[in-house]
């Protein structure tokens, strides 16, 4: 290289891989059962990083600025990261489910200059484009399957990639600790806020996968979660493209096919969260279900309930972790810790305590929040333009997660429910995972999630309880059948009062069940609410 090799930096990094190895096949995008793989190499992604780069510069959006990316894990989306690393502009991902006022808000809260989509997202984008005159679209990516090129003056990017090779973008950015990213939370509570990522944050993603994963060189790393989240980039896209390890990255999450993605490609690891968890243990067994090629499962949030169940009918080990968009981070590798336990944090980088409101801490086995303290340096947070919202989240000079969590005697860390999110019934505290799987063997369902509503009685602090699920193809739901099944298994206080039948669980970018919006459709009086 001509210049000074910055150690970390993405695009630098990227470059060195290109010139050192370029046709290795570093990415295979998958899209499906009837639309071919992508098969992706390092040169493709610097000689496309450089492209886009220029676009980008094209388009007035420097360093600094910040643009949005709406898109499912494409080649384009990898492009795009690399791109803003050279030029220095802050890249907005912005999970491809959103709509309405929710895509809206997070273009304009993030105060994006451009934007870069594909064009599956032609009419969502285009409504929030009419209300947000100054974004200007710096491309539209046209893929098999989507629609294509209509009769708009929109830059495409499908030209913008077939065109001849450019050079490394002018006044290339050298610096490693300027905002590369901003994430916005999933919103389960509310608006979602923007988490501003600094550039450095990459190179810890790799020590991870080579110290805490230890991944291997024999490893193939598999995810259907989408790149827009923290827990992609971090798990399987910067270890693929940092340690040379091959990846492949479904455009989108389906757990239907997932055992079967796997062995095609022989992978062998994948990461998922608990709601995804969940949904894979639903589908109906299958006698190859232990006939696969995967050896761990990096899991954040496995339900207790299902823990052992899965792995001895899958025949993987589950390594467990703990780690937040703001920070934090904790693990649980397999045969170190206890079952149910997401772990414990990294000895001599953070302390993770739980403390109750007066902010002592708490015994074993009780429940309060946990908080992460640094043990070199202060916690830093930045939520994009709310500076209130980042000052309470670190006050004291805690990352004050808001999840209720508990420790056992030998300091091992359980989770326990998201702050303000317990279900009480009766008095008893309700564990919805418990629920879930209890519902989820009968058999009848492909998806469920249990969550509460405020109790018809008014009881202050109670729930009734409801169970949506999506039933399994051909399954009849009988109600007072489930019913009279559950009672032989569950406590009764933690059988649902109502079942509620929907077409699909809404899920969030990383996967955890939007239950939110299942609140906001529930009504005691609609169709397909029936009650136990």
């Amino acid at each position: 290289m001509s210049r000074e090799h910055v150690a970390g930096l993405f695009s630098d990094e990227v470059q060195a891989k290109c010139e050192q190895m370029p046709d290795f096949p570093v990415m295979t995008f998958e899209n499906g059962e009837n639309l071919a793989d992508e098969v992706v190499t390092y040169a493709d992604l610097f000689l496309n990083g450089c492209k886009i780069a220029g676009a980008l510069q094209a388009a007035g959006i420097g360093k600094g600025d910040r643009f949005s990316l709406v898109m499912r894990n494409h080649p384009e989306f990898v492009y795009t990261l690399l791109a803003a690393s050279m030029t220095g502009a802050v890249v907005v991902p912005i999970d491809p489910r959103s709509k309405g006022n929710k895509l809206t808000y997070q273009i304009k809260d993030s105060n994006s200059r451009g934007i870069i989509y594909t064009s599956e997202f032609n009419g969502e984008v285009e409504k929030s484009l009419a209300e947000l005159k100054n974004v200007k679209v710096i491309g539209v990516s046209y893929k098999e399957g989507f629609p294509q090129r209509e009769t708009n003056n929109h830059p495409s990017l499908n030209e913008i990639l077939e065109g001849p090779e450019v050079g490394l973008p002018d006044n290339m950015n050298r610096e490693l600790h300027i905002p590369f990213e901003v994430i916005y939370t999933s919103g389960t509570t509310g608006d979602p806020k923007g988490v501003v990522i600094k550039a450095n944050r990459m190179p810890m993603f790799t020590m991870l996968a080579q110290f805490i994963w230890q991944y291997t060189p024999d490893e193939k790393l598999y995810t259907g979660l989408s790149l827009t989240h923290g827990n992609a980039q971090s798990v399987t896209l910067v270890p693929s493209l940092m340690l040379n390890i091959p990846s492949v990255i479904s455009r989108k999450f389906t757990k239907s096919r997932l055992w079967d993605i796997c062995r095609k490609h022989g992978c062998t690891t994948f990461s998922l969260l608990g709601g995804m968890m969940m949904g894979l243990y639903s589908e109906p067994k299958r006698p190859d279900d232990a006939d696969n090629p995967v050896r761990k499962v990096l899991s954040a949030g496995t339900p207790r309930s299902i823990w052992e169940d899965f792995e001895e009918r899958f025949k993987v080990k589950i390594h467990e972790w703990y780690g937040a968009v703001e920070g934090g981070f904790a693990h649980n590798a397999p045969g170190t810790g206890p079952v149910g336990s997401f772990g414990k944090p990294i000895e001599g980088v953070m302390d993770m305590k739980v403390v109750r409101e007066d902010e002592s801490e708490c015994e074993p086995g009780e429940i309060g929040e946990m908080v992460v303290v640094q043990k070199q340096g202060k916690v830093e947070v930045e939520y994009l333009g709310k500076k209130k919202a980042s000052e309470e989240k670190t006050r004291g000079g805690m990352l004050r997660t808001g999840d209720m969590c508990h420790k056992d005697a030998d300091g091992w860390l359980f989770f326990d429910f998201r702050k303000g999110g317990g279900l009480r019934r009766q008095g008893d505290f309700i564990m919805p995972e418990y629920v879930e799987k209890a519902i989820a063997d009968l058999g009848y369902v492909s998806d469920v999630c249990v969550y509460g509503i405020p109790a018809e009685s008014g009881a202050p602090g109670e729930s009734d309880i409801v169970a949506a699920v999506v039933p399994a193809p051909g399954a009849d739901l009988d109600v007072k059948v489930i019913s009279k099944e559950l009672s032989k298994i569950l406590e009764k206080s933690y059988i649902p009062q109502y079942l509620q039948i929907v077409d699909e669980i809404p899920k969030t970018a990383s996967e955890k069940n939007l239950d939110r919006v299942l609140r906001e459709d529930f009504s005691r009086d609609a169709g397909n609410v029936f009650a136990f």
